[in-house]
């Protein structure tokens, strides 16, 4: 029984702030999963907090839904969250159910499949925290630039396995700023 337990607790994500504070949302097991944590999450808010009402988020890799619904938790206006894994899109459309949002969206999709094409609507936030050593952070950041996701003065949120000096992000965006978590490194940038 307490290995149940264990385990149960392993696949749950608090919502540090907002209207959903200290609210516990289960996500399933998933290969390549992995929630970001919550110091690194209370960074990244922190960060944001000038900008996050009323703001429309785009998190392109989805995952857990962790940095998703902190940003609606916190006042974003809307968000659309692009999932590839069923059973995680699955329960991202159960946790929105549950919080009782309305103002979200989940799509199953492959994320540069679904950035490849032009835009429909653009954001003032976009979160890339993609499966690592897939080189898929690069190709996401030029197409959200290329296809016009992207609001003017948008915010980017990258988690990565490279320093951000390293990173050839697009040439407009400035780096704001940026930490690291063991291996992790996560950086906001701000298009200029």
């Amino acid at each position: 029984m307490a290995r149940a337990n264990h385990k149960q607790s392993n696949n749950q994500l608090r919502i540090i702030g907002g209207q959903w504070r200290s609210r516990k949302l289960s996500f399933p097991d998933v290969q390549g999963l992995r929630p970001t944590p919550d110091r690194v999450r209370e960074t990244l808010y922190n960060w944001l907090a000038p900008t996050i009402a009323g703001a429309h988020i785009l998190d392109v890799f989805a995952g857990s839904g962790a940095l998703f619904f902190e940003g609606l938790s916190r006042g974003a206006a809307s968000g659309l969250a692009v999932e590839l894994d069923r059973h995680a899109c699955n329960s991202l459309q159960q946790n929105l159910q549950i919080l009782g949002c309305t103002n979200a969206q989940v799509v199953q999709h492959n994320a540069l499949s679904f950035l490849e094409r032009p835009a429909e609507q653009s954001f003032d936030i976009a979160l890339l925290d993609p499966p690592f050593h897939q080189d898929l952070l690069l190709k996401s950041c030029h197409l959200l630039e290329q296809q016009g996701w992207l609001n003017t003065d948008a915010w980017i949120y990258t988690e990565s396995e490279q320093a951000p000096s390293m990173l050839a992000v697009p040439h407009s965006w400035l780096l704001h700023r940026e930490k690291h978590a063991g291996k992790v490194y996560y950086a906001l940038w701000q298009r200029a």
